[in-house]
């Protein structure tokens, strides 16, 4: 499998704050990879490109270190509060064909029986998948869904080679008649009646 997102990283041997400050006033962020039993390695890569992968949730990228290829996870990214200016990474060595632990989002489509509507309790699945399989999204189809539906996070349709691991009872989204909606029906089903009298 060929991965999308490539970045070419350099070694670092300064550390600190005011290291950190040189680096990425010249364009460059503070990365540090680590996984599989290897010690910490402090690299840097080019903050443009960098912040453009790290906007794709479970972004897998291909680092070239000094020449040596690593297929990493972005696994946090800490930023400037105020400037929202990337500060620093942290990303994991994955191997191909081994599963990580992965977050993605859930995504509902379609629209339920007409008076209803839906309520989304949970907003992203965690899931075990292949490191270069990792899903965009995980969908829930709701097309004319009829009151009282409920999914579970058992429920979902996972992708091939992907675990759930929440709980599989917990309520991903269920269909319901808005409140007021039901009182607004029966107060004109009673003012017909009082009509008809």
């Amino acid at each position: 499998m060929s991965v999308e997102n490539k970045l070419e990283a350099t070694t670092r041997d300064n550390f600190g704050k005011g290291a950190a400050r040189k680096l990425r006033a010249a364009g460059k962020t503070p990365v540090v990879v680590y996984g599989h039993g290897t010690d910490p390695k402090h690299i840097t890569v080019e903050t443009h490109p960098l912040s453009l992968i790290v906007r794709q949730a479970n972004a897998l990228i291909e680092l070239d270190i000094e020449g040596k290829s690593e297929l990493v996870l972005v696994k946090d990214v800490q930023k400037d509060p105020v400037r929202q200016i990337i500060e620093h990474v942290d990303m994991l060595i994955v191997k191909k064909g081994e599963k990580v632990e992965v977050e993605v989002p859930i995504h509902v489509t379609g629209t339920s029986f007409s008076g209803t509507t839906s309520l989304q309790d949970l907003n992203t699945a965690r899931l075990l998948v292949p490191a270069t399989s990792i899903p965009d999204s995980v969908v829930v189809d709701i097309e004319g869904a009829e009151e009282g539906t409920q999914i579970l996070a058992g429920d979902l349709e996972l992708p091939k080679g992907a675990e759930l691991l929440d709980d599989a009872d917990h309520l991903v989204v269920q269909v319901v008649v808005p409140r007021g909606a039901g009182a607004d029906e029966e107060a004109a089903e009673a003012a017909e009646e009082a009509a008809a009298e």
